[in-house]
């Protein structure tokens, strides 16, 4: 490709024109074929004189860039949320959750994109005083709510453990059934958690449940194995759904806390790196790439999640904008103290204005003074705290106490209606959930958001 010019009697735009090609785009093309491009997304190389509009090179293939420039639009949209958010310092051990979807294999390969740009980096360093970050996957398995045959399921999961263990340098990958949160016996731990869903009536309050052993299921493993932070692939799309969601089921007070990058309420923080990128960006991203995928769960979806979904996916084909409109809308929500890490031994090696990212706060200090419920791990409001004050100073028992520290929507939806079917409720929760009801009213209102 060449342009005109703009001297003498050219047409002074500076446009190129396809058949004075000097060379510039073979070698797009060139490049383009590296990238396994298949299918019908890529335009490259038809000759139509579509052109990129970021590099000029013939061919666009999303949003009006080559597969290349598309490419590396992504990556730094990962990597800008990484570095000004203080995500990942280099003496930390990182979990990818990682589901097989689009949006976590992304964003495990782009970590290790990262990973490795950190080692050259520190090989080539003479002092070698930083430490390269760690990484390692985790894979919930919750097949045992799935339609699929259980030996296309194991299948599946073969090709995870395949797509992690050609990762150089090695990641540890965990694989755990979703009913170990219950119980470490499996056929205990099955019937427990069966037993608990078969006790939720409510179908949108199951979705919800089981969403919350996941993390707690996550959480149990970063803590086992030595993790400091844990990473979500949830994108635009997903928080936007959740955004909808949560106001409908009456967590508007709480959803601030679930539309930042930083969520440090429980012992291990999660990081969305991801939070800027689009679901149709990442799919074909792993089209682009040839990334396979995996679907594992595949049951009837009902409930407010599901209408939600299908809501903000018609929104979405009107105008591709929605959704990140919805996500900038919630994010201008005033953000909970959790949301920022906690000053530590790596905010010396910071620039300035990384710094504000951090609480000043002293390690061993809790950043936390809002009373969490035990089930989601929303903040209770103030309706809530004082209904909780009231109720804990005449309860007799642990289940009351229990019931008065879970916010109104997972009392509604999720916690079973009578005194008897609560107790047995309460009784075969994990005990991961039961241990997070706090003892006393030890908060400072003064200090809430």
């Amino acid at each position: 490709m060449a342009s005109c010019g703009g001297d003498g009697g050219g047409c002074q735009s500076h446009c190129r024109r396809p058949e004075e090609d000097d060379g510039a785009a073979e070698g797009a093309r060139e490049r383009l074929d590296s990238l396994h491009v298949t299918g019908d997304y890529s335009t490259a190389g038809t000759g139509d004189g579509v052109w990129c509009s970021k590099c000029g090179a013939e061919g666009r293939y999303y949003n009006g860039l080559c597969a290349a420039c598309f490419r590396v639009s992504v990556y730094n949209k990962f990597k800008l949320a990484v570095t000004s958010n203080a995500m990942i310092s280099p003496t930390d051990n990182v979990l990818v959750a990682f589901s097989g979807g689009p949006a976590s294999r992304v964003a495990l390969q782009f970590v290790h994109e990262m990973q490795g740009k950190s080692l050259k980096s520190w090989d080539a360093s003479k002092s070698q005083a930083l430490p390269v970050f760690g990484v390692g996957v985790a894979f919930i398995d919750d097949s045992i709510f799935s339609l699929n045959p259980s030996d296309e399921t194991e299948k599946a999961i073969e090709e995870i453990r395949s797509v992690v263990s050609n990762l150089t340098p090695h990641k540890e990958l965990h694989v755990i059934p979703i009913q170990n949160i219950c119980s470490l016996s499996p056929e205990n731990g099955r019937s427990r958690l069966n037993e608990l869903l078969e006790m939720i009536s409510d179908a949108t309050g199951k979705d919800d449940f089981l969403h919350y052993l996941r993390m707690l299921s996550l959480q149990k493993i970063a803590l086992d194995k030595g993790y400091s932070k844990i990473l979500l692939g949830s994108c635009t799309s997903t928080i936007a759904r959740h955004i909808l969601s949560a106001t409908v089921k009456g967590q508007g007070y709480s959803l601030p806390a679930d539309v930042q990058y930083v969520d440090a309420r429980l012992e291990v923080p999660v990081v969305l790196p991801l939070r800027d990128c689009l679901a149709q960006e990442l799919r074909t991203l792993c089209h682009l790439d040839g990334f396979k995928t995996q679907q594992l769960l595949e049951r009837p979806c009902t409930g407010i999640n599901s209408l939600v979904s299908s809501f903000v996916a018609r929104l979405q084909e009107e105008n591709p904008s929605r959704e990140r409109t919805i996500v900038r809308t919630a994010a201008k929500l005033r953000p909970f103290g959790f949301n920022k890490f906690i000053e530590n031994s790596y905010h010396d090696f910071l620039p300035s204005r990384l710094r504000c990212k951090f609480q000043n706060v002293k390690n061993g200090e809790s950043s936390l003074s809002d009373v969490l419920c035990p089930i989601c791990g929303s903040p209770l409001n103030e309706s809530e705290l004082q209904c909780l004050e009231s109720i804990q100073s005449k309860a007799e028992k642990k289940v009351e106490i229990f019931a008065a520290h879970c916010c109104k929507s997972c009392s509604f939806q999720i916690l079973p209606k009578g005194e008897a079917s609560l107790e047995h409720f309460y009784s075969v929760l994990p005990q991961s959930i039961t241990e997070r009801m706090k003892d006393g009213l030890c908060f400072d209102r003064s200090q809430l958001r």
